[in-house]
């Protein structure tokens, strides 16, 4: 089962990396975030409804699954909303970056609303994590970082942590089939995107037919395989451990700026990669390494005090 999990939050870690790779482009062609988005989540919308009813699933909701799937889509749709907004206002890749500070934010809610133990291992693992954000978040000679810009994607990273933890403590969320619940929380969260066209954002037009790939792209890889993987790896691991994995979606925006943007890594860059892979890894092995520290706590009672 944690095997499963690890293997699921790394997949859906991966997968969420690809936001700029396909938004990025959009928006050089004259589309708005808001348009952006909401056409992401529309999109997402009958390929679940088909994977539903492909598996004999119903699509019906109940009064009591209501409150909390519609809680969770709206957390989901601001996320993403203040997350793209933030690609406006600085490197898609330093926003990336940046959005992983919620493994830290979401061990601090678990641990202190929830009491969860914050494990030897778990304290470890965001020290490494973090060194390899450091070295990752690096702005281009002569951009500076926008203030803006990071207000926005600590908003991205707040509430997508409140997001994980209502997954993971929520027990008529986790009683819920996970494709009907995806296709809730996209229908709830593309509320968020016609609620801004409502109040004044204006509607951009898909410009030509070739930006409809990256359209699909988006509803596929980093909204319904993205959040179905990360739903599942939640019931298997917990979310600490998901939100730890998350920290792989910087080293997959520096992947793909190779692949498909021709750019090229620094040993700063890869360095900081090799961090986040260790730390990651070693959320995998925790149940062998928090003994190791344990023990090693034991050897420095004073600092142990």
């Amino acid at each position: 089962m944690k095997l499963k999990g690890y293997i699921l939050a790394a997949i859906a870690a991966a997968t969420y990396g690809t936001n700029p790779a396909f938004a990025v482009p959009l928006y050089a062609d004259g589309m708005n975030p808001n348009t952006v988005l909401v056409f992401r989540y529309l999109l997402g919308l009958p390929i679940l409804a088909c994977m539903l009813l492909l598996r004999g699933h119903s699509l019906k909701i109940s009064r009591r699954e209501l409150m909390p799937t519609a809680v969770l889509g709206v957390l989901m749709g601001i996320s993403s909303l203040t997350l793209f907004e933030a690609y406006n206002y600085m490197n898609s890749g330093i926003a990336s970056t940046l959005l992983f500070v919620y493994p830290v934010m979401v061990a601090v809610l678990m641990t202190f609303l929830f009491h969860e133990r914050f494990r030897a291992t778990t304290a470890l693992c965001l020290v490494v994590m973090g060194a390899g954000l450091i070295l990752l978040l690096r702005a281009p000679a002569g951009i500076e970082i926008s203030g803006m810009g990071v207000t926005l994607v600590m908003l991205s990273s707040l509430t997508y942590s409140i997001y994980l933890v209502m997954t993971n403590v929520s027990r008529t969320i986790q009683a819920m089939p996970t494709l009907k619940l995806l296709f809730w929380q996209l229908a709830f969260g593309s509320m968020v995107f016609l609620f801004m066209f409502a109040i004044g954002t204006p509607f951009t037009p898909v410009p030509c037919a070739s930006d409809w790939i990256n359209l699909v792209a988006l509803a596929v890889l980093p909204t319904v395989v993205s959040l179905g993987c990360t739903t599942v790896a939640i019931h298997c691991i917990g979310s600490t451990p998901t939100a730890i994995f998350g920290a792989l979606e910087p080293v997959t925006a520096v992947a793909l700026s190779i692949l498909t943007l021709n750019q090229s890594i620094t040993l700063r860059e890869l360095w900081g990669g090799l961090l986040i892979v260790i730390a990651t890894t070693m959320v995998v092995v925790s149940d062998r390494i928090d003994p190791i520290l344990l023990r090693v706590r034991k050897m420095f009672p004073r600092i142990s005090r």
